[in-house]
């Protein structure tokens, strides 16, 4: 792992701004109406990690060359999923937060109504982006049916309604473990998923790969529950200790924060397992993919 981080940065810094660029399109005649034009692009240009079409293109530099410009289309396509996301999550009828990314949520900006529809808007549109993208007709499809899945009542939509109705009760750790698979995890599932499948990965390879991002999914939802009692607001980019102060299910609020350092610590080993086995196998290189753990800086 010492060469992870570095790994990592130069994957960002080569892909970060090509996805961005991917994105500007959004510019280019997708949206038919100018205020919600700027209330959608605000927060796709409000910053962040680019994480989960990262996470698609390095499935496809581990089995290919560069990116076509189509795949990038259908990467990027997943960024906009996850903004509407996140749009949709700060509104006052969900967690009512004043900032995200450092600066004003989207309907502190632009307003609720608004803010409800620049989330439907980029929704929509990613779906959209799937169908137009250049790839095989036969990615198209399966991409879709991938993103309506990971998205959708069974998906990510399942996990926030779990959240909501599980405020003010106590999870055990099986019930929090699968209401994070859910709400946070089956968009980075799907981010691997949409990889393979543009790479056109074979099936038992698929398979330990879906395992790895499961891992990563959930190790990425602790990280998160951690840094909200352990990080500040400045770091985050966002307001912190909230999801105590509304008796939200958290790793340390189950666990404490010793207990949680402990718990990442084993599922980011775990995650890294699934690649060392798959190498084991199949003789490839997935030293860039292991590399995305490093993302979770754990401080004793």
């Amino acid at each position: 792992m010492s060469d992870a981080p570095t790994t990592l940065k130069k994957f960002e810094n080569q892909y970060v701004p090509l996805i961005n660029q991917t994105l500007q399109q959004l510019n280019a005649g997708w949206i038919d109406q100018s205020i919600l034009q700027s209330a959608m692009t605000y927060s796709v240009n409000a910053g962040g990690k680019r994480l989960r079409p990262l996470l698609s293109l390095a499935v496809l530099r581990t089995y290919q060359d560069q990116p076509t410009k189509g795949q990038l289309m259908a990467a990027s396509a997943l960024e906009l999923l996850h903004t509407y996301s996140l749009i949709h999550d700060d509104l006052p009828a969900m967690d009512n937060d004043e900032l995200r990314r450092g600066v004003p949520t989207n309907h502190m900006k632009f307003g609720a109504g608004m803010a409800t529809l620049a989330g439907d808007g980029l929704l929509t549109l990613a779906f959209e982006w799937l169908s137009k993208a250049d790839i095989p007709a036969t990615q198209q499809l399966a991409l879709v049916r991938a993103l309506s899945h990971a998205a959708g009542p069974a998906g990510m939509v399942a996990g926030q309604a779990q959240d909501i109705s599980s405020e003010h009760h106590q999870l055990n750790i099986d019930q929090l473990a699968a209401l994070h698979r859910h709400k946070t995890g089956a968009l980075l599932h799907y981010a691997v998923e949409a990889g393979c499948i543009m790479a056109e990965v074979k099936d038992e390879e698929q398979e330990c790969l879906l395992k790895f991002a499961d891992q990563f999914g959930l190790a990425y939802q602790i990280y998160d529950d951690l840094l909200d009692v352990t990080a500040t607001a400045e770091e985050l980019g966002k307001k912190t200790h909230k999801d105590a102060g509304e008796e939200k299910n958290t790793y340390p609020g189950l666990f404490g924060v010793a207990g949680t350092k402990q718990r990442l610590k084993q599922v980011v080993e775990s995650a890294e397992s699934q690649l060392t086995d798959l190498s084991r196998t199949t003789g490839r290189d997935y030293s860039l993919l292991n590399a995305f753990c490093s993302y979770f800086k754990i401080k004793e």
